[in-house]
């Protein structure tokens, strides 16, 4: 018994008729028949219950009482004469003979109808979360987080696995991101930082001893919104574990994962393990993409020998990457959205033609390639009604946009997509290094605490970028859920590899000194990986935006506009942490 509630709004059944009983809960509405006849639909956290008010006196209870006030009914449960096969609690009603307010609503509109507040602005909606979650839709998805949660932890404990927490304040580090940063109050000038990561705590724990380490981390990266990235904080079922390789880790979730989406996911099929392994080259040749959708039977081919000499001046000098589509029946105006869909996610362009059904080319740029039509049809294995999405450019330009073609033409046509599953795969074998974009200079390219898959002997004789290190992702239905690595526990393996980006062994002490020092007393071999929870759930309940299964989500230019963050602050707490304002000369300048 709750707040002298008897029952639930979901609880009373046909078995309860003839019982006194008290629900408490939200007034919904009330579809008032007459002044002594209405019927009242009360809504709590579990479900619903309709009040029958068969009295004037009831009826003036709720005179002046606005909807989404707090009521407390008690009353009769009988026997509903229309009865509704929809609701759990279709078969009964209640008929009031006491009604209380016991938290006034004080406005007479709402920013948006309750059970319909997914259709508003979503600034409104998270302007009002609170009432947003009202929502019997929008609550479900927080509390099938709460279950994946548990879920997670139940299975990592039974996996043998401890739950330890990590510092929230620490200190910055190059993790890739923008740090937050808190200033220190005793330590003037000095600052923490919010951790993007527990990376380095949970390696030094590794080297404290322990075996099996997890938890639900926080993470706090100052980074821009995307649909499946919350900007500001995010959670992840961080994982560490002690003398173990990377079949190790991919052992443990290939165990845990499954079971809870088949169990909590939109669809109850997952891959079984193993999952497919898939190398990074592999991956970008094949699907164009480093966290394909297997979902999607097609596949990227090579067609830069049939075609980049074949006179269409895009395709000239580049690399060329072929989609074949077979039994396409779109038409015109879907192909064209399907090319500007794909340039306006790349920003490249995609060309096309067709094998008619008679065994002609047609359509697109089928006149550049009519002259070496055999060759064409033998390389690509062409049959009639296919359709062949091409893409151009720099090699990873043109795999990019491919890859991008691909996940269009399986969302966009029927097909070639088996939709209602979870496809799990873990890609494999990253390049240790590579050349920024920016920088033009050797750069790590994923993760630069990874082991070398040849250890010190590769990074004494081999190409820098020939080099494969121990790094995997973790891939659903197109999404990346994790990266991981075996951990380069040497302090001279680690310091060759940083020597080779142009940084040396103080550079090394000097950022990673706890880490560093910590492995000069003996660190055991070990790996992990961090799925991240948000990006799981979205997945489990095929949502579009990540915000939909966070309580209380930041907008898209990282501002909680239901709280007022960020804020301004009172002088005095600046000073006390050492800090003063000052303006930038651009808006000094705007504002004269």
């Amino acid at each position: 018994m709750f707040q002298s509630r008897t029952h639930t709004c979901n609880e009373l059944r046909l078995a309860n008729a003839g019982e006194t009983v008290t629900l408490v809960g939200w007034y919904e509405n009330l579809r008032k028949v007459s002044k002594n006849l209405g019927f009242l639909i009360l809504r709590d956290f579990y479900g619903t219950t309709q009040a029958v008010i068969e009295t004037e006196e009831m009826m003036a209870k709720l005179s002046g009482v606005n909807t989404e006030s707090t009521l407390s009914i008690t009353g009769v449960v009988r026997e509903r004469s229309s009865k509704n096969a929809a609701l759990p609690t279709g078969e009964i009603e209640v008929v009031p003979t006491d009604i209380q307010v016991l938290g006034r609503c004080r406005y007479n509109e709402l920013p948006f109808e309750i059970n319909r507040s997914k259709e508003a602005d979503e600034n409104t909606r998270l302007k009002y979360r609170y009432l947003d979650l009202r929502n019997p839709a929008v609550k479900e998805r927080i509390v099938l987080r709460s279950n994946v949660v548990a879920e997670l932890r139940r299975s990592m404990t039974e996996h043998g696995f401890l739950e330890i927490t990590t510092p929230i304040l620490t200190c910055s580090s190059p993790e890739g991101a923008r740090d937050y940063l808190v200033p220190s109050r005793n330590h003037p000038g000095k600052f923490y930082a919010l951790p993007q990561a527990p990376q380095q705590f949970k390696q030094l724990l590794m080297t404290s001893g322990f075996d099996r380490y997890f938890q639900i981390a926080p993470c706090f990266r100052d980074e821009d919104a995307r649909a499946d990235r919350s900007p500001g904080e995010f959670y992840q079922l961080d994982m560490e574990m002690a003398f173990a390789s990377q079949e190790d880790v991919f052992a443990v979730l290939e165990d845990v994962l499954p079971p809870v989406f088949e169990k909590y996911g939109t669809y109850n099929t997952a891959s079984k393990a193993p999952f497919r392994r898939i190398s990074y080259h592999d991956a970008m040749e094949v699907y164009g993409s480093d966290k394909p959708d297997l979902r999607i039977d097609l596949v990227v081919q090579d067609a830069t020998e049939c075609l980049a000499d074949c006179g269409f001046g895009p395709f000239e000098g580049q690399t060329v990457k072929a989609v074949v589509f077979s039994d396409f029946k779109a038409t015109r105006k879907v192909i064209d959205k399907i090319c500007a869909d794909t340039e306006v996610q790349t920003g490249n362009k995609a060309y096309w033609f067709r094998l008619d059904e008679n065994g002609e080319l047609v359509g697109g740029i089928s006149k550049f390639v009519t002259e070496r039509k055999e060759q064409v049809v033998q390389a690509l294995g062409l049959k009639p009604g296919d359709f062949v999405g091409l893409t151009a450019g720099k090699r990873l330009v043109a795999q990019k946009t491919a890859g991008a073609l691909r996940k269009i033409l399986g969302n966009t046509v029927e097909g070639h997509m088996t939709k209602e599953c979870y496809e799990f795969c873990w890609i494999v074998d990253f390049p240790m290094y590579e050349i920024g974009e920016e920088s033009g200079e050797l750069e790590f390219c994923h993760n630069p605490f990874s082991m070398p898959q040849g250890g010190m002997k590769d990074l004494e004789e081999k190409d820098p970028l020939d080099i494969y290190a121990y790094q995997y992702d973790l891939v659903c239905n197109g999404v990346e859920l994790s990266s991981g690595a075996v951990r380069n526990h040497d302090p001279e393996i680690m310091v060759k590899a940083f020597e080779l980006v142009g940084l040396g062994e103080d550079d090394v002490k000097a950022k990673f000194p706890a880490m560093y020092n910590a492995f000069c007393y003996g660190a055991p071999p070990h790996a992990g990986i961090a799925p991240g929870v948000d990006r799981m759930v979205m997945l489990l309940a095929g949502e579009e935006s990540i915000r939909e299964i966070i309580p209380f989500p930041m907008n898209k230019t990282a501002q909680d506009v239901m709280m007022g963050a960020p804020a301004t602050v009172d002088p005095k707490q600046l000073a006390d942490v050492h800090i003063a304002i000052v303006k930038d000369e651009k808006e000094e300048k705007t504002e004269e």
